[in-house]
C-alpha cells in the first residue's frame, strides 16, 4: 500500500499545494490539504482516474485519514 498512499499523497498536494513531503498516513484529508466536502469529491474523481478504480460512496463513509483513503483504493485495485 505504500506506493498508494505515496502516489495519493503526491496528487493531493500537488493540486492543493500543500508540501507533500509534510503530509503522513494518519493526517486528517479535509484538514491537511484545507478542502471543503466539494473538493474532496473533485479528489475522489481525479484518483479514481488515477489509480483506474471506481470507488461507490459507502465505502468513504467514516474514511478521514491519506491512510484510510489508501486502503480503499488498494482494496479496489
Amino acid at each position: 500500500m505504500t506506493d498508494v498512499l505515496d502516489r495519493l499523497i503526491r496528487l493531493a498536494a500537488k493540486k492543493y499545494g500543500a508540501d507533500a513531503d509534510a503530509l503522513k498516513a494518519d493526517d486528517d484529508v479535509f484538514e491537511s490539504l484545507g478542502i471543503d466536502s466539494f473538493a474532496a469529491a473533485e479528489l475522489m474523481s481525479e484518483l479514481e482516474l488515477e489509480f483506474d478504480v471506481e470507488i461507490p460512496d459507502y465505502e468513504l463513509q467514516g474514511v478521514k485519514t491519506f491512510g484510510g483513503l489508501a486502503a480503499v483504493i488498494d482494496k479496489r485495485r
